[in-house]
């Protein structure tokens, strides 16, 4: 044998796995400052067209989707001041209307957390639902449910509004209530903050010298009773943005229907 011949042939081999180990290595460094320049060139962007972002942890979150049954109230389950929306029979319904035994008065110094506790003796599981608004149009104010902490939001069969009456006074509300809520898919990543930011700076939703005051993830309808994890931003305070945190997709409401746009 050409022991010669053959050492010569081992060690040509091994430089050229090394050559190639080393190209793996640079190849992905280069990925991965090409990542990172993106991700800070986003955040550049965003200083240059003055929109104010306090980042908040970027840390990859799983969530899944979730299906929700209503509660369908009957008589057993009404208080002695609550009444049926429908015809009052057994077979119940999913709406009840409720009364105070005592308005409460609405002024403009209006606090969510004091009007919350007001009324929480006269609302089955009014713990667990929280403050949307108050709309002076429509003389509303309005409530929904949680789940996990994670607000549904504008979902119908989980939600509470109380009504303002001419003396600016609340006596009645109306009721939905989510009895059962299942988990339909094993958890994946969803999009971070940023990434959900982005997307509605990508497509013209977030405006120049605007401020990003609030970011949060809750849950919004998909199809019927599905829900997916959906980013909430909030602009100026004011304005409600919401991006489907698995797809990307920017979520228009639009008469109590959730429209997704590309």
């Amino acid at each position: 044998m050409d022991w010669s011949r053959i050492k010569t042939i081992f060690i040509i081999s091994f430089l050229l796995l090394d050559i190639y180990l080393i190209f793996q290595f640079m190849n992905t460094r280069s990925e991965a400052k090409l990542e990172f320049i993106e991700e800070a060139s986003f955040e550049e962007r965003l200083k240059n067209n003055d929109i104010i972002y306090n980042e908040p942890s970027q840390e990859l979150k799983k969530e899944r989707y979730i299906s929700v049954k209503p509660k369908i109230f009957t008589k057993k389950d009404l208080a002695a001041n609550q009444i049926l929306k429908s015809s009052p029979d057994e077979e119940g319904s999913s709406t009840i209307i409720g009364q105070l035994d005592k308005p409460i008065k609405i002024t403009d110094k209006f606090n969510p957390e004091e009007f919350a506790t007001a009324v929480n003796a006269y609302v089955q599981y009014g713990e667990k639902y929280r403050f949307w608004k108050i709309d002076n149009t429509t003389r509303t104010i309005t409530f929904y449910q949680l789940y996990e902490g994670k607000m549904m939001y504008n979902n119908l069969n989980g939600k509470l509004t109380f009504f303002i009456d001419e003396n600016n006074e609340v006596m009645l509300f109306e009721q939905t209530y989510i009895e059962e809520v299942e988990e339909l898919s094993d958890e994946q990543e969803i999009l971070t903050a940023l990434a959900a930011v982005e997307v509605l700076f990508t497509k013209g939703y977030l405006k120049p010298k605007s401020e990003i005051t609030k970011v949060e993830l809750g849950y919004s309808t998909l199809i019927q009773q599905v829900l997916a994890p959906t980013w909430r931003i909030v602009i100026n305070g004011e304005e409600n943005l919401f991006v489907h945190g698995f797809e990307g997709q920017v979520i228009e409401f639009k008469n109590d229907e959730n429209n997704i746009t590309e």
